[in-house]
């Protein structure tokens, strides 16, 4: 499994493979993608963008996906319960995941907390009311808790340190979700130093004051979903 340590995506793969218990069975390649080798792009997989997952003489990618194929093509805990009803809502989830990233991410140029983030700070909160059978999105820890804890964690990071903001104030749900995930070895184990993920978006994101208004700007995405050096 080719991935970035610090790419919130590839950390999405990262987390189902430990809580599946496939150490021993998934290697980690880590990729540079301040210099992406060139074989990668040309003889594992051409979209240049982690994560991927070689795997029986295929390549795939797209981390959402391959959380899927990986629950299914591999032993270990179901990252999805049997229940029709959690499935049915952890779609849902998994779709609306897109929306809650690039809102945030969109924001982080700007001076001030615009009120989408906490529309969509709100939506989460009121989807960790739908299972009352315990703390997380679907009750039990799932795949819809792996897709969403990356950038949770690095949106609450940034917005408390640079905008004095935090996502999980009034959100007891949140808050609960938060400090449960902690728990959850699969995922501390891929927790990068915030620091450092901090000062990433720092350069990435507030370079350039004047660049607030290029839509460019506006509309980037974390590096490793991005086709482009940038």
């Amino acid at each position: 499994m080719y991935v970035t340590y610090t790419c919130p995506y590839a950390q999405r793969t990262w987390i189902a493979r430990n809580y599946k218990g496939l150490q021993d069975k998934i290697k980690l390649v880590p990729i540079n993608l301040q210099n992406r080798p060139t074989w990668y792009k040309e003889k594992v997989y051409p979209g240049n963008k982690v994560p991927s997952l070689e795997h029986n003489n295929e390549v795939k990618g797209e981390s959402l996906d391959l959380l899927k194929y990986i629950d299914s093509n591999f032993e270990g805990p179901a990252l999805l319960p049997d229940d029709p009803a959690k499935e049915e809502f952890a779609e849902e989830l998994l779709s609306y995941s897109d929306t809650f990233n690039s809102v945030n991410y969109r924001s982080f140029p700007q001076e001030t907390v615009p009120d989408e983030v906490g529309a969509t700070c709100d939506h989460l909160e009121s989807a960790l009311s739908k299972f009352d059978d315990g703390p997380f999105f679907l009750g039990q820890f799932s795949m819809v808790d792996i897709a969403y804890a990356p950038f949770i964690e690095r949106f609450q990071n940034f917005f408390l340190e640079l905008r004095k903001y935090d996502i999980a104030t009034g959100r007891p749900k949140l808050a609960a979700w938060i400090e449960e995930l902690k728990k959850i070895d699969a995922y501390t184990q891929t927790v990068q130093d915030p620091k450092v993920l901090l000062e990433g978006y720092k350069k990435r994101y507030l370079h350039d004051r004047r660049a607030i208004s290029k839509p460019s700007i506006i509309r980037r995405v974390p590096l490793c979903r991005s086709l482009s050096q940038e």
